[in-house]
C-alpha cells in the first residue's frame, strides 16, 4: 500500500525513526509520500527523500497555519526549491511515477479555519498561488481544508483548470462535501478518523466508489483506534484499510490494492 500523507520527519520520531520505519515497510507500506509545511520542515523531509530514494517521496509547499506576514518570503523558497529541481534529468519511474525532481505534489496548501481567521485573505492568496506552481510544473495538489471545505472549494473553481487535481487530504466531511470533492476531480485521503466510533465516515464511504479515495496516517497525528491519542505511525495503514473494507463491505485486498492504484495514477 501508499502511504500518501505522514510527516515522518516530525521530532515525534527523533528517537525511532528508522524503527518507525523498517515497521511501516515489514506492514506492506510501499511508499511514504511526506507534506511540507514551512522553511523549517525542508531539511529534514529531504534527507529522508535522499536516504529512500523512491520510497519517502518529498512534497513541496506551504502549510496555511504557517502563513503568516511574511507568507511571500516562504512562498519564494517554495518556488525556488521548484525552479531547481525542474532542471533536474526525469526520475526513473517507481510505483509508475513520472515527473521531474524529487516531488510528487504541491503540498500541503489550502486553508484552515479552525485555529486562527487573522490571515484568511494571505491563505487564499497562497493557496492560489500555490495552485498555479502546480500548474505550472504538473503536479498535482494536497489539500489541507480544515472547517474550510467550501471555501477551498471554491477556490478550486476560480482557478477554473481542468488539469488541477489532488487530494483533499483527512477528509472528514459530509456526503455532500465528498461530492463535491469528487466533482472537481480530487481524491478523499481517508485516514485514522474513519476508525472513530463518531469519525462521521460510515456516513460518506459506503455511498461513494473505491476509485476517488487513497489511505493516509497524517503521523504523527490522529492515530486509528485502538492507538487513539497516541503517536500515529505509517504502519496503522492496515487498521485504516480493514475499517475501509468494514465500511465498504469489500475485502481488504480490494482495498489495498484500489486505493494503490488510485495512488500511482494521480502521481503519474
Amino acid at each position: 500500500m501508499i502511504e500518501t500523507h505522514a510527516h515522518i520527519y516530525d521530532d515525534a520520531f527523533n528517537e525511532d525513526r528508522t524503527e518507525m520505519l523498517d515497521r511501516a515497510f515489514a506492514a506492506g507500506i510501499t511508499q511514504i509520500w511526506m507534506p511540507n509545511c514551512d522553511h523549517t520542515t525542508i531539511d529534514g523531509m529531504m534527507a529522508l527523500a535522499e536516504k529512500y530514494p523512491n520510497v519517502c517521496l518529498p512534497m513541496m509547499g506551504l502549510h496555511p497555519t504557517y502563513v503568516k506576514e511574511d507568507f511571500e518570503k516562504e512562498l519564494y523558497i517554495v518556488e525556488d526549491w521548484l525552479n531547481k529541481t525542474s532542471q533536474l534529468t526525469p526520475l526513473p519511474p517507481s510505483g509508475g511515477r513520472k515527473g521531474w525532481g524529487p516531488f510528487v505534489a504541491i503540498g500541503e496548501i489550502g486553508m484552515d479555519l479552525y485555529w486562527d481567521k487573522t490571515f484568511v485573505e494571505q491563505q487564499k492568496e497562497a493557496f492560489l498561488t500555490q495552485c498555479n506552481l502546480a500548474l505550472k510544473h504538473n503536479l498535482w495538489i494536497d489539500i489541507h481544508s480544515r472547517n474550510a471545505f467550501w471555501e477551498v472549494a471554491e477556490l478550486i473553481e476560480q482557478v477554473a483548470d481542468p488539469r488541477l487535481k489532488g487530494i483533499f487530504h483527512c477528509f472528514t466531511g459530509t456526503l455532500e462535501e465528498a461530492q463535491k470533492a469528487i466533482e472537481l476531480g480530487f481524491k478523499l485521503g481517508i485516514g485514522g478518523v474513519a476508525t472513530f466510533k463518531n469519525g462521521g465516515m460510515d456516513k460518506v464511504l459506503p455511498f461513494i466508489d473505491l476509485e476517488h479515495i487513497v489511505l493516509e496516517t497524517d503521523c504523527p497525528y490522529l492515530a486509528p483506534v485502538p492507538y487513539r491519542g497516541k503517536r500515529n505511525e505509517v504502519a496503522y495503514i492496515p487498521l485504516i484499510a480493514q475499517k475501509v473494507a468494514d465500511l465498504m463491505q469489500v475485502s481488504v485486498k480490494e482495498i489495498a490494492e484500489k486505493t494503490t492504484e488510485n495512488a500511482i495514477l494521480l502521481a503519474k
